[in-house]
């Protein structure tokens, strides 16, 4: 899988992503503008939105931390309110390598899931998905709990939660010997899982490989207008212009058998207008609730490679008369898109 090459040289442009107010190509520059061009930030690989009655918190892998973005506005994070969450342990099995972080607001609580290593390590076989908790109303104050790994059969990383009719599960990508795929888990609570775990996909396609590893990871869901659950994915390797999305769709009857899951031949989002590496993404809707957005890192040139200056893209998601998912291009920073339905001032 990518591996310790997922992030390095990481340390270089790591400043950059934890400088919200560093100059970008993000909002115009008049405020309550009503459009925005991408890239949001000048870094932010792995990045992740979540949106609550309103106020957007954004997060991305920052290495060493986890950091929170709070704003009314996810177009201009240029002058959002940042804030260091939590800072690893000097030992033990989450002290490295803190990667693709995810807020998620459960039963009344706020969670972190992020990707980490061993002290001592840098290989595939000591890395695992942990959590952490936190029973304030405001993620970036009160005390964040270590609920420790979550226990998966396999090491892996980039673990997400998604609830469905009425269930908790956990998806993330496991290393199965030379390639990785997708596995999924009910869980009995954030962080533990209870039952099978189940690998429902395996990399197996040409897009999927690509850099030379065959390789599917970061698993996020999308529920479908007509039941239909749906898992998009990055396909290949991070280093590789080539990174793109890729799609599983089920149809919401039986998501721990491998063969209620089908997946697309070709990526759902791709290189394109001057992007490329178009992958690692999260869902959310605008604050009207009438739009489907994702958030996306990429890079603005050819031959970039696998580092902090991934940047952060925002695309609309649109539905096919079918209620299949269709992905905007992604744009050139020279193209003004309409903000999201509902954004105000921050």
């Amino acid at each position: 899988m990518n591996s310790l090459y997922k992030y390095a040289p990481f340390a270089a442009a790591i400043a950059l992503g934890a400088c919200a107010a560093a100059g970008s190509h993000s909002a115009l520059d008049q405020k309550g503008a009503a459009t925005f061009t991408n890239p949001l930030l000048p870094s932010g690989p792995d990045p992740w939105v979540t949106q609550e009655d309103g106020v957007y918190y954004y997060t991305h892998t920052l290495g060493d931390r986890i950091g929170l973005w709070r704003t009314r506005d996810v177009t201009d994070l240029e002058h959002a309110e940042y804030r260091t969450v939590w800072t690893p342990p000097a030992q033990g099995p989450n002290a490295h390598s803190i990667w693709a972080p995810e807020l998620h607001r459960i039963n009344r609580k706020w969670y972190l899931y992020y990707s980490a290593t061993a002290a001592g390590f840098e290989d595939d076989a000591h890395r695992g998905v942990f959590v952490l908790e936190n029973a304030s109303i405001d993620p970036l104050q009160g005390e964040w709990v270590d609920r420790g790994r979550v226990n998966t059969l396999r090491a892996g990383i980039d673990g997400t939660v998604f609830e469905h009719r009425g269930t908790l599960y956990f998806a993330y990508s496991p290393y199965l010997d030379a390639i990785s795929g997708i596995a999924l888990a009910r869980l009995s609570d954030p962080w533990t899982i209870a039952g099978d775990e189940v690998v429902v996909a395996k990399a197996d396609q040409p897009f999927e490989n690509q850099g030379g590893r065959q390789i599917m990871e970061g698993p996020e869901f999308l529920a479908g207008p007509r039941g239909q659950v749906f898992l998009t994915y990055s396909a290949g390797a991070c280093w590789s212009d080539n990174y793109a999305l890729g799609l599983l769709r089920a149809d919401g009857s039986n998501l721990l058998s491998p063969t209620a899951w089908t997946k697309s031949p070709t990526p759902v989002l791709a290189s394109g207008n001057g992007v490329f590496a178009t992958g690692h993404n999260g869902f959310f809707r605008s604050p009207d609730g009438r739009e489907q957005w994702i958030v996306f890192h990429g890079n603005p040139a050819a031959n970039m490679g696998c580092t902090a200056r991934r940047a952060p893209y925002l695309s609309r998601v649109r539905w096919t008369a079918s209620g299949e998912p269709t992905i905007d291009p992604p744009s050139s920073p020279d193209t003004h898109i309409a903000k999201p339905g509902g954004t105000t001032e921050r």
